[in-house]
Formats: structure tokens, sequence, C-alpha cells
């Protein structure tokens, strides 16, 4: 049976009405995607939150009266609590309390699927909960169980800081052993001279199903937000026969927890690894501007701002009204429609025509192995046999520092 959810928030006067609005909708998304059911809401108006209890004490007399005639189950606060304001919520309600921050954990606990995300969820609860250690046996999870106390929560987490701190030190010492594997395979790609795509995006943008419908996969895709934890990778050949990998990663969102960053560091230099990023867009969203703008941010903090970048605008079909994209290079699609989808790979050969060097050679007609290697690795647009020369004369683009580039 669904947790009986009532959402609180502090609605700051510097926050625009337009922007809190979608903000309050992306916590009830959120509290649905946990498999909780929200009763209601109690938003206040506030310079800042109150230091002691988030809300005022007039709001926190309607939630009393909220919890009694709604039989509340847990409360959730839109922003990030401090520790005392966590426990002085708890105390004053009998109800348990989680925060923004602790319900995205929560979803990412339930998602993770390899052995990799689980860890880096683990990893990121443990490093979120450490801070907010106060005063000897704390009860850090629900004993119930329910929303919030996934992951390392199944099982009631010991208040002792040093337990916490081993435990940390032991993913850690395990996440590096996945860490140097992906360098290995990313060094690999290198030595391959792979050409890599990584599609990046706010989360329900529609990443998986884009990533789907070109590669022919299977991965997780659902109306839901952070269907995708686990990163995937897939071979992608474009229209001119040159071979990439394409990758999935894990949707953004804005106020992600920082330590869930922090312990995803290495499936989100995927990310800044890649020669090419598709960053998708659901145009039909209301808030898409505020979205992209976030992603945006993420890619900074990344360092991956730098990479070559397709603004793909998804959803086109969902569309009301006109639609301007803000960002170029840009194209407008729906990733369910395989015309748009062959649009989107010919955008992608004009993008890489841009970045990588032309090149016009000769190859005589028995060298038929390095012309293979330019149809894979190059991306040829003209192929001429030559029947005087008994030659093929080849066109195309290569990256500057490619071996093939004579």
């Amino acid at each position: 049976m669904a947790e009986k959810i009532l959402i609180i928030a502090v609605q700051r006067q510097t926050d625009d009405d337009l922007h809190f609005h979608y903000s309050m909708e992306e916590i009830k998304s959120l509290s649905k995607t946990a498999r909780g059911e929200v009763v209601d809401v109690i938003t206040q108006k506030r310079n800042q939150p109150h230091p002691a209890t988030y809300l005022g004490k007039g709001k926190i007399e309607e939630i009393d009266l909220i919890i009694e005639s709604e039989e509340i189950d847990l409360i959730i606060a839109n922003d990030e609590l401090s520790a005392s304001q966590m426990r002085n919520l708890q105390n004053r309600t009998g109800v348990s309390v989680i925060d923004r921050s602790q319900l995205i954990l929560d979803i990412f606990a339930s998602r993770a699927t390899s052995n990799e995300g689980k860890l880096q969820v683990e990893l990121a609860q443990y490093q979120y909960l450490l801070p907010r250690l106060h005063g000897q046996g704390l009860a850090l999870s629900r004993l119930a169980g329910g929303i919030g106390t996934r992951g390392p929560g199944e099982t009631k987490l010991e208040s002792d800081r040093r337990h916490i701190n081993r435990r940390i030190n032991e993913i850690k010492r395990r996440l590096q052993t996945v860490v140097n594997q992906r360098e290995q395979y990313r060094k690999r790609r290198r030595l391959n001279h792979t050409f890599n795509i990584a599609i990046v995006g706010y989360t329900n943008a529609g990443k998986s199903t884009l990533f789907n419908r070109l590669t022919d996969s299977d991965s997780f895709e659902e109306d839901q937000l952070f269907a995708t934890l686990d990163p995937m990778s897939r071979k992608l050949k474009l229209p001119s026969g040159l071979s990439a990998i394409i990758t999935d990663t894990v949707g953004f969102m804005q106020d992600l927890p920082t330590e869930l960053i922090a312990a995803f560091k290495s499936t989100l230099e995927e990310v800044s690894e890649a020669d090419l990023i598709f960053h998708v867009v659901d145009a039909s969203h209301p808030d898409h501007d505020q979205q992209q703008a976030t992603v945006l941010e993420l890619l900074e903090e990344l360092n991956a701002d730098h990479i070559p970048m397709l603004t793909i605008y998804n959803k086109r079909d969902q569309i009301e009204g006109d639609f301007i994209p803000m960002l170029k290079p840009s194209i407008v699609v729906s990733a369910l429609v395989e015309s748009d989808r062959q649009d989107i790979l010919v955008e992608t050969e004009r993008l890489i025509k841009k970045i990588w060097r032309k090149y016009q050679i000769t190859l005589p007609a028995d060298q038929g192995k390095i012309l293979q290697q330019y149809k894979q690795h190059s991306l040829m647009i003209s192929e001429v046999f030559l029947e005087e020369q008994q030659a093929y004369q080849i066109e195309g683009y290569l990256p500057e520092d490619h071996p093939l580039i004579r």
C-alpha cells in the first residue's frame, strides 16, 4: 500500500512563481516515482526557511491537523533540511520527515541494478547522512521501512561515525576498481580512435527512448523520473558508414544532491570523455528552458562544457503552439519517428565535418584493408574507382590526430 505523503515547501521572495510551481510538480512526480501517494501540500512564503523548523509555527499547526485527518505516513520537504530542522519537525509532528535529497537518493537506490550503481548510491547515502548524525543513538532509518530507507537504510543504520566512515572507505576502494576498469575501456576506445557520443538531458526527456531506437537496444524506458541509472553503451553506424559508440547516461535534475554527483563521478566521466554530446530536451515541457539550463550547469561542473553538442528538442508531437529553439546547433524531433532519427544522424555528420579535417587521397586497388579502415574510422563522402590507375580516390573527414591522416 502506498505511503501517504504530505509535501512541505518554502517559497522565498526571490523565487519566481512559475519556477516554484514547476519545482512543486517535480517533487510530486518524484514522490510518485518512489511509490508514494501525495495527499496534500503545504507551502509558505518566507524570506528564508525557519532555521529550527523550516516552516513557521502557524503552518506547523496546519500540518498537525492534516496529519490527524489524513493519517499521513511521511512528510517530504522540497529543500534540503539541516539535521536540527529534520529532528525538530519529527519531534513536533510525530511523523517521519525526509527532504528532497533523501527522496532522490531513495529513488536511485530502488533503480540501481548493477553492482557499481548500488555501491555509488550507497556511498552517496552515507555521505549525505554523515554530517547529519547528531547525538547518541539517533535512528537514521524508519523501523517500518518505506520511502527514504532503501539502500543502506534497508537495515537500521548505525549512528557510529567510525562505522560509517569505515564503510565509506571500503566502498570507495571497491569503486576504484570499477573506475580503473572504465579507464581501461576508455583508453582502448581512444587507441582505436572510436568516435564517442554521450546522450545527456534532464530526467524524463526521452534519452533512453532515443538510445533504444537508434541502436535497437532494450535499455529501460518509462515515463517516470530517473528511469535509467546504469549507463549503457552500444555501437551506432552513421549514414556514411562511420562507426561510433553511443552511451546513455543518468538523467540530470535541478538541486541534485552534491553527494550523488560526487558518487557518480566515474559514470559521469563517460560524458567528459565524449567527442560529441547529444543534449536531449523535452520540448513539450513548459519549463524546458530551466531544464536545459540545469543540464548546461552540470556539464560545466563535469568540465564537459567545451565538447561539441547537438541539442535534440524531443517530443515535437506534444508541443503546443510555436516553438523556438534557444540552443544552436539543434534539431526538433520525435524520437519515435524513424525519419526524425535519420535527420539526427545526418545532422550529426554535418557537425562532425565542422570538427574534423578534410582529406583526399588515392589508394592502390590492392590496399583494400586500408580502404576498409577509412570506411570505418572516417566520415567518407566520396569513393571513386579510377580504371586507368587501378586505384580508389576517396574523400572524407578525419580527426586531426588520427593516424590515417597523411
